[in-house]
């Protein structure tokens, strides 16, 4: 895991963030009411303030846990571009993958033996679904996710075959348990050699030990020749405690869950209220 840094630029008003990152579902984009998925359009205010940024010299990087070519859309909606005529940096899959884009190129993967950990769940939840980025096309899954939850084509596979070698990251869904049952599993279980979260439904990722979104930042920030004092990053999930904490300053988006707002060094408004433009219009002004 990576250190917490010890001096919160938030209470150094001469501070600004040299690198924006920011979580993709319900910070960037809005959740539809009752349909488990998000509507992907950025509002004219979120991609303002994220130009505001880029024209201001700083990084913006995008970090969630969707699979790299679930990200590479909404990269392509902001109009992304890395500084200086470099390309794009990219943490996907909660921090396992990084990537350059345009073109999409796999800079650094971690992968891991996820066979123990998945058989173990399923013990518990036989139903469950399973899936394992397939890159460049979807997922290969035990059966079909509910419909908008995975992008790409689900290509459907035995469990043993979906987790016969070294992967970067698994999904477990069960669409009849809870999210609160999932954390109480997860804790339960121990999941030994894996790092875990549980999403916002009944849905668990699995990765290598040590493998989050800031684990994922903090090798772009070495590429970049940067440290976590330079980032202000902005999430709502579980996906993200580790990054707000890890990050110079990080932000919760107002309609996240308790755990992440008790991490947090300050909480913004809503997705539904642009709360991420408010919160880098306070470092990026607009003019």
């Amino acid at each position: 895991m990576v250190e917490e840094v010890a001096q919160r630029p938030s209470r150094n008003p001469d501070w600004t963030p040299k690198v924006v990152a920011l979580d993709i579902d319900g910070t960037l984009l809005k959740w539809i009411e009752g349909e488990g998925a998000t509507r992907e359009e950025i509002s004219p205010a979120v991609y303002d303030a994220v130009h505001r940024a880029l024209d201001a010299g700083a990084h913006v990087v995008l970090a969630s846990g969707r699979s790299p070519h679930g990200m590479t859309p909404i990269a392509d909606l902001l109009d992304l571009r890395g500084q200086d005529g470099d390309r794009l940096w990219i943490v996907a899959s909660n921090g396992a993958v990084i990537t350059r884009y345009p073109p999409l190129e796999v800079v650094r993967e971690e992968t891991f033996d996820a066979g123990p950990a998945v058989k173990a769940v399923l013990e518990r939840h036989p139903n469950a679904l399973v899936a394992v980025e397939e890159r460049g096309v979807g997922y290969r899954v035990t059966d079909h996710f509910p419909e908008g939850e995975l992008s790409g084509e689900m290509i459907v596979t035995a469990v043993d075959d979906l987790v016969a070698g070294p992967v970067s990251r698994v999904i477990i869904r069960d669409p009849e348990a809870t999210a609160d049952e999932f954390v109480a599993l997860a804790g339960e279980l121990g999941l030994h050699g894996t790092n875990y979260v549980v999403g916002w439904t009944a849905w668990l990722d699995l990765a290598a030990v040590g493998v989050d979104k800031a684990s994922g930042l903090a090798h772009v920030c070495d590429e970049l020749g940067l440290t976590a004092a330079d980032v202000l990053a902005i999430g709502d999930g579980r996906n993200d405690i580790e990054m707000l904490q890890w990050a110079g300053r990080g932000v919760a988006m107002g309609q996240a869950i308790q755990p992440v707002l008790d991490v947090a060094d300050a909480v913004t408004e809503s997705v539904y209220e642009d709360g991420a433009a408010i919160e880098i219009d306070q470092w990026f002004s607009p003019r």
